[in-house]
């Protein structure tokens, strides 16, 4: 049985780095710990401009210290992929519409190939 997958791993990357979360607050500009906090404890989603500073702190990718949360992003994204592209190909296919099925394609066989691993 698959273990449930974290929704961050912020607290286990601050730790690692011995900062407080008073010192993380001030590095992304914060006003104060308590908002790391609730970011740690996923209660409050951080915005881009801090999920950026996060991966530039820990030196890791947005997605490997959010993947809860990127797991629920590629989903829903590959869900309206899937719809559109279902939605396109019933109409004639044209040079742009065979474009735009290619790149949805690209979308859905690149979650599919990484679920299969």
């Amino acid at each position: 049985m698959a273990s449930p997958q974290l929704k961050n791993h912020l607290r286990s990357q601050r730790k690692r780095s011995a900062l407080s979360q008073d010192e993380l607050a001030f590095l992304l500009g914060a006003q104060g710990g308590a908002k790391v906090c609730r970011y740690e404890r996923f209660s409050r989603a951080p915005s881009l401009e801090t999920a950026l500073a996060y991966e530039m702190i820990f030196q890791k990718p947005a997605r490997d210290l959010f993947p809860g949360l990127y797991r629920e992003v590629e989903r829903k994204v590959t869900g309206r992929a899937t719809a559109l592209r279902y939605s396109m190909g019933r109409r004639e296919t044209e040079r742009q519409t065979a474009r735009k099925l290619e790149v949805l394609g690209a979308i859905i066989k690149q979650v599919n190939q990484k679920n299969d691993e």
